[in-house]
């Protein structure tokens, strides 16, 4: 009996594990001291109206013989793969059902797709780099090239033809740093992964926070990008679904390497290792793309850029160099006088009561930034804003 000792590779604690630690740690000495969490990118706000009423109502079919459901198709029910199709449509994205595959968030299927691939393949991740592109692949022991996101690129960096990987992650709006690529850029990736035989896992969770039209929310639309790559969405930022889990990842029909079409493995994959997920949870999804489930949607997306505003506001007045803060949830910023990311986050803590995530923990690049989610309420937003402009 033998263990996968490429675990033994990993970083002993997940990055947010310690921040919750520290965190924990720093409360449970100061009881009586107000701290605000805009470390983890949990979402705050409810589930909207229209997604309540449509769970309910699926709560209540499943109450009743004729309406009752079991397991699900693998791919998820038509009625929700039918509006994700419509909704790619409204941006010029034209997608097979077949393509579609419903799923319980982004993260697992960025985990799960390397199911298909061959651990000998190498892979190129940006540094820093959300942590689960990473440890995915220490986990399965593939060769893992860095590329370097930082601030001469305004952390968004571009291939480099002298280098081959046959993996690429992007993600875009990006976690950690909240940077978004614009069309010329992405057509140079997807280039670059067309002229390698490449494929790019593609992270769009935060494609609804764009709200500049000149920025692209789908890697498909870049030509040639249904040749070599796949794309991973979440309802869970967009909808307010990190309690209720449900993502889509689209496999182009297009997309084959060595003769073998990547849908038809990844549905093998899916109905082997995966039930799908519930009846009531799809119909909840499927109300979010509604006329009336889009507006409330987008009200909760505006409330949480307004907070990101609010924070981003602060930085600029301290003349802080920052990416991100517009088109994401997210604001990276450089730690003040150079000191480390966990020095900020002591700082930061013992200082102004607020907790934010250390860059170092995306990678060595992420070294003295540090990022803060505007996943709050408004008044804890106007706090930490305010302590922050105090202590800066």
């Amino acid at each position: 009996m033998k263990i996968n000792s490429n675990y033994l590779n990993l970083k002993d604690n997940y990055l947010f594990a310690d921040v919750a630690k520290k965190s924990s740690e720093f409360a449970e000495k100061n009881p009586t001291v107000k701290v605000i969490n805009l470390g983890i990118g949990d979402v705050t706000l409810p589930l909207c109206p229209e997604v309540v009423k449509a769970m309910q109502y699926a709560v209540l079919e499943m109450g009743k013989k004729e309406t009752f459901k079991g397991y699900g198709p693998y791919q998820g029910y038509d009625f929700l793969r039918s509006e994700i199709k419509n909704y790619y449509a409204r941006r010029n994205v034209e997608l097979d059902l077949d393509e579609i595959f419903v799923s319980d968030g982004a993260k697992s299927d960025v985990s799960n797709i390397l199911d298909v691939f061959s651990k000998e393949n190498s892979v190129m991740v940006p540094d820093p780099v959300y942590p689960v592109y990473v440890d995915t692949n220490v986990m399965d022991g593939r060769k893992i090239q860095y590329i370097n996101a930082n601030e001469e690129n305004d952390f968004l960096p571009l291939p480099d033809k002298s280098i081959h990987s046959d993996i690429i992650y992007l993600c875009s709006p990006n976690n950690p740093t909240g940077a978004v690529y614009n069309y010329k850029q992405l057509k140079q990736w997807v280039d670059y992964a067309l002229d390698n035989k490449a494929i790019i896992l593609f992270d769009s969770a935060y494609e609804a926070f764009i709200s500049d039209d000149s920025l692209p929310r789908s890697i498909f639309e870049i030509e040639g990008a249904n040749k070599c790559a796949i794309e991973f969405c979440s309802f869970s930022k967009t909808a307010g679904f990190t309690g209720v889990r449900c993502g889509y990842t689209i496999v182009p029909t297009e997309l084959t390497f060595e003769g073998n079409s990547i849908n038809n493995l990844w549905f093998r994959r899916q109905s082997t290792k995966f039930n799908g997920v519930s009846y009531v949870v799809q119909r909840g999804a499927a109300a979010v793309f509604s006329s009336e489930g889009m507006n409330q949607v987008k009200e909760n997306i505006n409330y949480y850029k307004e907070n990101a505003k609010l924070i981003a506001k602060v930085l600029t007045e301290r003349k802080i160099y920052f990416v991100g803060g517009k088109n994401s949830p997210y604001i990276w910023f450089k730690c003040p006088d150079g000191i480390t990311s966990w020095e900020f986050f002591d700082f930061l803590l013992e200082k102004a009561y607020v907790i934010g995530t250390p860059g170092s923990g995306f990678g060595k690049n992420g070294e003295s930034f540090f990022r803060l989610t505007s996943f709050g309420e408004r008044t804890d937003i106007l706090n930490a804003a305010g302590r922050l402009k105090n202590v800066l």
